[in-house]
């Protein structure tokens, strides 16, 4: 009797957790999934150069609007490349015209959404306690500044700065002097990283970095002539979600103006019509 009892316990008990189990099973919402939008929340591709600006205009725009802004900072080639891959990005900030021509070339960006945003300038570095004294001109010797160490940019052949910075030595005519003894950096940040810890004594980047990092100078400004305009557009993915037009429009607001001219950059009109 007391077997049978003690069973008759146990399936009750099991049968009560059975139902249980069920009932919160029909109650409870499904689990979002890996990659899931998340309400109320966008997605920024952005230029590594943009590190700064966008860490103050993303919190105000949040305050302002309730939505979140998760950014994700590499290359604008990188980027761009992740975002043909299907990477969810809502918005896409590049550091030139020619990655985005590329998106745009594939199909991946909304019609109408693109336009061009934000200017730079192309500066050589050092690091704050060097002494050099170098004009950045014609025929400049930008090799006998940096004696037996190497000039960090970025990949010449893939980063815009590294593009820039090129097309600025070839066209000054000392490329040849420095084409192998460059550290081609992945982004201007790691760049600018190897000149702030003292590993390279010159590097070449936008300006906006340099005044962001106190532990480099600015030797010298290339001369606007020297390479293409540096040119920042942004615009919507295919797939974007609503929200982030109202973020591409808060990027012209007189905050985010005020929040980039402060970290050195200069705002480009407003945007263009589809």
């Amino acid at each position: 009797m007391a077997r049978q009892l003690l069973r008759r316990v146990i399936f009750a008990g099991l049968a009560c957790l059975c139902a249980l189990h069920v009932g919160t099973s029909l109650a409870a919402p499904a689990a979002a999934g890996p990659g899931a939008p998340v309400p109320g929340e966008i997605l920024v591709f952005a230029a590594a150069s943009l590190t700064d600006a966008l860490a103050e205009v993303d919190a105000a725009f949040t305050a302002g609007s309730g939505v979140k802004v998760k950014v994700s900072f590499a290359a604008s080639s990188v980027l761009a490349k992740q975002i043909e891959a299907g990477a969810p990005a809502d918005v896409f900030l590049s550091a030139d015209l020619e990655w985005m021509d590329y998106l745009e070339q594939h199909g991946l960006l909304r019609a109408g959404t693109r336009h061009d945003l934000l200017g730079n300038a192309l500066v050589l570095i050092a690091p704050a306690d060097s002494t050099l004294q170098l004009q950045i001109a014609k025929g400049f010797d930008l090799a006998g500044a940096l004696g037996s160490g190497r000039l960090s940019t970025g990949d010449p052949d893939s980063v815009p700065a590294g593009i820039y910075a090129k097309a600025a030595l070839t066209q000054l005519g000392v490329w040849p002097s420095v084409a192998d003894r460059l550290v081609r950096a992945e982004n201007v940040r790691a760049a600018l990283a190897y000149v702030a810890r003292g590993e390279t004594p010159l590097g070449i980047v936008y300006k906006t970095d340099a005044q962001a990092e106190k532990r480099v100078r600015v030797v010298g400004v290339f001369p606007a002539d020297s390479h293409p305009p540096i040119t920042y557009p942004v615009a919507l993915t295919a797939g974007a979600r609503p929200p982030a037009a109202r973020y591409a429009e808060f990027l012209h607001s007189a905050a985010a103006r005020e929040s980039f001219v402060r970290r050195g950059f200069s705002v480009l009109a407003g945007p263009r019509g589809p």
